[in-house]
């Protein structure tokens, strides 16, 4: 990409179209070309963008979600003001990842009229209304609290606490933002799921596995976890902070994702070393990681059995905040 279409792309957001390339000095024969090599990427109708290295290294739910925000910016720019950036497109642009949320199409909510969808966009009717907007870089969006009712009613219950989690973790919404977008929605479709997730979710979720493996143990009758537990050794000085700690056994539970030992050896030794320090105060480890989250009786045996195993156990406890 020339200089020329890379400042084009640049002040839309990273996207550019077919008429900024000829502006450049392309010709369709070489935006043919390039797409068909796979160097330029179509994200929809009209627009296209130049993935780079950087996201060709993305895992795929993380390269999807880029392409969903640059397609959602791409769309607004289309529909010229008619709609605005809703659902779970809304929140991708505010900066939400759970990787299970349906990005096959931009969600738009149409100012005035009808709703009206085709393969690559659903536009949704204003119901209710879209009163206040919020502006990202020249797009404007619904509120964020909207945006997460919006799409945790379409979602199975665990992806709906992901974003709930992620929304407050963020600080998009507040419970009551969101506790307060509830209420247009009454009797409608996913409602009861939504309001579950609002009650149930907690911004000290540092990931999408954390936030489902809370509900993995709500689900299978584990006791409530002490999430971003601090502790503390006899002289006060912070030896971890744990993801959840069922702190009345001194049982800890620990989320394996895949970037957590990014540091290679090193942090294998360190975190070793952490563990060992943590089983000398008296604590039970349990390491839970995705593959887990499908074999919930397991992880409820497991965790049964560190409760079993466990006695009394040294130095205290602080409770991380949100």
């Amino acid at each position: 990409m020339n200089l020329e279409l890379q400042t084009l792309a640049m002040q839309r957001g990273g996207w550019f179209t077919r008429a900024d390339a000829l502006v450049a000095g392309y010709s369709d024969a070489d935006l043919r070309t390039y797409v068909a090599s796979g160097r330029w990427i179509r994200i929809v109708r009209g627009a296209y963008a130049e993935p780079g290295p950087a996201v060709e290294a993305m895992p795929p739910w993380e390269r999807a979600s880029w392409r969903h925000a640059l397609a959602a910016r791409a769309v607004y720019v289309r529909l010229g003001g008619r709609a605005v950036v809703s659902h779970q497109s809304a929140l991708l642009l505010h900066g939400v990842r759970v990787s299970d949320l349906d990005l096959r199409r931009v969600h738009m909510t149409r100012r005035h009229g009808p709703g009206r969808s085709d393969a690559a966009v659903c536009q949704h009717a204003a119901r209710p209304r879209v009163d206040v907007v919020v502006k990202l870089d020249g797009v404007r969006t619904t509120l964020p609290a909207r945006a997460v009712i919006e799409t945790v009613r379409a979602t199975a219950y665990p992806v709906a606490v992901s974003v709930v989690d992620q929304a407050l973790r963020l600080r998009l919404a507040t419970r009551q933002d969101l506790a307060d977008a509830l209420e247009p929605f009454a009797r409608r479709s996913g409602i009861r799921t939504a309001a579950r997730a609002v009650l149930f979710g907690d911004g000290r979720a540092e990931s999408v596995g954390e936030s489902r493996l809370r509900v993995l143990f709500a689900d299978v009758g584990l006791p409530k976890p002490l999430p971003q537990a601090e502790i503390r050794d006899e002289r006060g000085m912070l030896l971890a902070r744990v993801d959840f700690l069922l702190e009345q056994y001194g049982v800890i539970v620990e989320f394996d994702g895949a970037l957590k030992y990014g540091g290679g050896a090193t942090a294998l030794v360190a975190e070793k070393a952490r563990e060992d320090r943590l089983r000398d105060l008296g604590y039970q480890v349990v390491r839970i990681c995705w593959a887990d989250l499908a074999q919930p009786a397991t992880v409820h045996l497991r965790v049964r059995r560190a409760i079993a195993r466990s006695g009394p156990v040294a130095g205290y406890v602080t409770a991380t905040s949100l």
